[in-house]
């Protein structure tokens, strides 16, 4: 299988990492950014070929990761799947948009192309989708970072809260940082309550799910290390997607 990347930042450059060293069952073959020296530079480090254009992405690819932005998902991602490219977002901040998502699955639906969302920086999310079968009664997500994660700094070492609301307006107000709230959010199909802390005393990015329901309870805390290329990003979010690419070339396949 054929891959093709759009955005060639942290994520990308850690699928790159990863097929150098032998972990990747698929083939990384084209890379497409806004910038052409990005593509290029990850490109030849794996004998692959940067791409100048979306159109020309499409026609080659089997299946297209994007790992750019929100605004990318928006701009690029509908006229991927008119095409019927099967494709996996990482930006997935930008479906919190109802009449945006709507749209999307029709088109995919409509011209035979599937829609990837990898669990990227949390845990439990499996757990989540087999809850739904039943009640959610309530679901919350709390996210403590350090301030460089936040892009924010602090005059001392108090922690400090950024924001208490929905995930959808988490993600308006921290695009590059809560992608993780609409991943449950659509997970367990409610626009779920966020909490995002800055905690000048911790070294990880560090998300905690609570969840009840008509199963039981679910609580989770997931600690990440942020990726040495942008700490906004969580290395975890990067393995995720190299898990779920992988797992399309799998005959047996684990977790729902």
């Amino acid at each position: 299988m054929n891959i093709g990347i759009i955005g060639c930042g942290s994520i990308a450059k850690t699928l790159v990492n990863f097929q150098l060293e032998g972990k990747m069952d698929v083939n990384l073959a084209y890379f497409y950014d806004m910038n052409i020296e990005n593509a290029r530079q990850l490109a030849d480090k794996i004998g692959a070929k940067a791409i100048n254009s979306v159109d020309e992405l499409i026609e080659k690819s089997d299946l297209i990761l994007e790992s750019a932005s929100q605004g990318a998902v928006k701009s690029v991602i509908p006229q991927v799947v008119e095409s019927g490219v099967d494709v996996v977002i990482m930006s997935v901040g930008a479906l919190m948009d109802d009449e945006f998502r709507c749209n999307l699955e029709k088109l995919a639906s409509d011209n035979n192309a599937t829609i990837y969302l990898p669990t990227g920086a949390i845990t439990g999310i499996d757990t989540v989708k087999a809850a739904r079968m039943g009640e959610i009664y309530e679901v919350s997500l709390t996210t403590r970072k350090p301030p460089v994660s936040l892009g924010i700094t602090l005059d001392d070492d108090k922690e400090k809260v950024l924001f208490e609301g929905k995930a959808s307006e988490a993600v308006e107000k921290f695009p590059k940082n809560i992608n993780v709230s609409s991943t449950l959010s659509l997970a367990s199909g409610i626009n779920v309550d966020v909490k995002i802390i800055a905690d000048p005393k911790i070294k990880n990015n560090t998300h905690e799910i609570h969840l009840k329901g008509s199963f039981g309870e679910l609580t989770t805390i997931t600690s990440n290390v942020s990726s040495p290329e942008n700490p906004k990003t969580s290395m975890l979010a990067a393995f995720s997607a190299a898990s779920l690419l992988n797992k399309l070339s799998k005959t047996i396949q684990i977790g729902s």
